[in-house]
């Protein structure tokens, strides 16, 4: 019995290792860290699996963590693709040298901004930030859906908020970079804004959707989040009402890269190819995922296209935030977070 214990622990962990990244090449196979979350990868790599006949293996991370990770291993990739998150994370990837410029043949249809000039990103999707509140804490409060940045510097909101933490996620730096923005790049009178955010904030979350669920259920009243995880959290029921800051806020690129030596680059390739074209992208409104298309070829599902209706919306400078990202990070972590 033992022996068959130990044959069966064999077998799985041998299993285990074969979808691991960094396992050997293949024609028929890639490695891939996503950023998007998996019940979002998951599908749209299943459907690509399908279309090409090639297998993805992935591990999901925040957008930090999967920086960190590819950046750690710059002399040993062990991932082919880094798939979907915030091009604040690519632009700051491509200071460090970890990505290999590659044009699909959706390049040059692509807006300017969902690309990477040198093709070292390309750009998949475009993501809103939203504020998201509960419904009831906002009648129970006496209070309208937030529509500005100073709404949520409101006394009833004191420890009633739930954001991403910008050490881990890129919702985060989307959203510093948006109030450095509203703020005419003026970075003191930005951080100034979010020292004072910061006694509102019952949590900073490890990842940019983590606090959608408690603001779902009450626990929290609200918060700021990328529109697709918002819309998700309405879309399972939850009573929670979306809006927008009248001063604007940033919207990001979800972007794809192929890494530096990876091991499986024509089959990255190809993942690049389906995933910056109307064939992946016009996918998201089949599952139920509520992104922008970069594609121009794809329009807006409709009821996303309502939403966004009269909002103002701007992109996020992925230049400026690429520079700028790891000072930036810092500079939160200690007069931010870290604020007594």
């Amino acid at each position: 019995m033992l022996r068959a214990r130990l044959a069966l622990a064999l077998l799985l962990f041998f299993a285990a290792l074969a979808w691991m990244p960094g396992s050997a090449p293949a024609a028929d196979q890639l490695n891939a860290y996503s950023i998007w979350p998996e019940n979002w990868a998951r599908p749209m790599l299943q459907e690509f699996e399908q279309a090409t006949g090639i297998k993805v293996n992935f591990v999901r991370f925040s957008s930090g963590e999967a920086l960190a990770r590819v950046i750690a291993e710059k002399s040993n990739p062990k991932v082919d693709v880094l798939f979907g998150g915030p091009v604040e994370t690519f632009a700051a990837g491509i200071k460090e040298g970890i990505f290999e410029p590659y044009k699909p043949p959706a390049f040059n249809a692509l807006p300017a901004r969902f690309k990477q000039a040198e093709g070292y990103w390309v750009a998949i999707a475009d993501d809103p930030l939203v504020f998201m509140a509960n419904a009831k804490f906002l009648k129970e409060n006496n209070l309208k859906p937030p529509a500005s940045w100073e709404d949520l510097l409101n006394p009833a909101y004191k420890n009633m908020l739930q954001m991403a933490d910008a050490r881990t996620s890129g919702t985060a730096v989307t959203r510093i970079f948006s109030i450095i923005e509203v703020n005419g790049r003026n970075e003191d009178k930005a951080f100034d804004y979010m020292k004072k955010l910061r006694k509102n904030v019952q949590v900073y979350t490890k990842s940019g959707g983590g606090g959608t669920l408690p603001v779902g259920l009450g626990q929290a009243g609200g918060g700021i989040f990328f529109i697709v995880d918002a819309l998700d959290t309405k879309a399972k029921g939850y009573d929670v009402v979306i809006s927008f800051p009248r001063e604007g806020i940033g919207t990001s690129a979800e972007a794809i890269a192929l890494l530096k030596g990876a091991k499986n680059p024509e089959a990255g390739k190809k993942l690049i190819d389906w995933a910056t074209s109307p064939a992946m992208q016009n996918l998201y409104a089949k599952h139920k995922i509520n992104f922008v298309p970069a594609s121009p070829e794809v329009k807006i599902e409709p009821s996303l296209a309502e939403v966004l209706k009269g909002t103002k919306i701007f992109p996020i400078d992925d230049a400026y935030a690429g520079a700028n990202r790891k000072r930036v990070v810092d500079r939160w972590i200690s007069e931010v977070l870290n604020a007594q």
